[in-house]
């Protein structure tokens, strides 16, 4: 990252955010910081990843957990929202997040192909574009060229606790526009919807939704992206209509009927996947296009969710 680049970023995020965010950074790459909740937190002593590939392997079934990592499914929501003007009645607006793009190639082209082939207006990908913790994010920002090149040319991001700062202007570059505590309108026949993004709320606590929300008038029809849905009363007291966000993979590893055994942040469990209310807000969790440590998933599906949005 040059010398401008560091500028421009801590003029955007806040010069007290921006050093937190480094900080933290620094913090991460030094002790190899495991950032999950409860049991996970045993990652700083176990390799819970390996072990659990292990147990797979010895299981039989390691083979059978990646086929099912791989096999992305297109899960469609329909939302009511105040204040949307007219012309976006009917706007597809479509999700991905915690892609996680540099855990196994191969989940790139199946993403390229899902995402052709299901029309949308604008995208957005709510964080955690890498897997390795390493500060190399090289493999991680090419698998995401690809992504980006198959999305709608309108399309935005924010940062998961995967993704380091430094990775913004090249995140840029690729042709998508990261979010950081900032807002964006998106404008049809003289009408305005707008998008937020927050920085991760979970472990860098870098967020600002009210610096987000500034400027946006309080009759106008606003989306916030939130990298986990820990955030949940703060964005309904800010008023917004809808709030996206992912972090959990819905569990990854799940027991029938789709019961997680371990998730990476404390919420409620009506937070941890699919649509929720609170106190007059609309969200949704994703289950995550890819997911973290391991090519595995079991008794819950990766999945790409196109959002049409409707007149309240």
């Amino acid at each position: 990252m040059t010398s401008l680049e560091e500028q421009h970023l801590r003029a955007r995020l806040g010069a007290d955010f921006f050093q937190k965010r480094l900080e933290r950074q620094a913090g991460k790459r030094a002790k190899l910081q495991h950032q999950g909740e409860g049991v996970f937190r045993l990652e700083r002593l176990v390799p819970f990843d390996a072990l659990l590939g292990g147990v797979f392997g010895i299981l039989g079934i390691r083979e059978l957990l990646r086929r099912r990592f791989l096999d992305v499914q297109v899960v469609r929501q329909e939302w009511r929202l105040r204040s949307l003007p007219a012309a976006f009645e009917g706007f597809r607006l479509l999700q991905l997040s915690d892609l996680h793009c540099d855990l196994d190639v191969e989940l790139t082209p199946a993403v390229e192909n899902l995402v052709q082939s299901t029309p949308h207006d604008a995208a957005v990908l709510t964080g955690d574009f890498r897997n390795g913790m390493d500060g190399d994010h090289g493999p991680c920002l090419r698998e995401m060229a690809r992504i980006c090149a198959a999305l709608a040319p309108v399309r935005f991001g924010i940062l998961g606790n995967h993704d380091f700062l430094e990775m913004v202007p090249e995140l840029e570059k690729i042709g998508l526009p990261v979010l950081l505590n900032e807002s964006a309108a998106l404008e049809r026949d003289g009408a305005r919807l707008w998008i937020s993004g927050i920085d991760d709320p979970h472990f860098y606590k870098t967020h600002d939704i009210a610096k987000a929300r500034a400027g946006i008038p309080s009759n106008e029809c606003a989306i916030l992206l939130s990298h986990s849905p820990e955030t949940f009363a703060e964005a309904a007291d800010a008023g917004f209509q809808l709030m996206l966000s992912g972090h959990t993979h819905g569990g990854q590893i799940c027991l029938p009927g789709g019961h997680p055994i371990v998730v990476p942040c404390r919420v409620p469990r009506k937070f941890i996947s699919g649509r929720w209310e609170h106190f007059g807000l609309q969200g949704y969790t994703s289950r995550g296009t890819g997911g973290c440590g391991i090519a595995a998933r079991w008794n819950c599906p990766p999945e790409i969710t196109l959002h049409i949005f409707r007149a309240a």
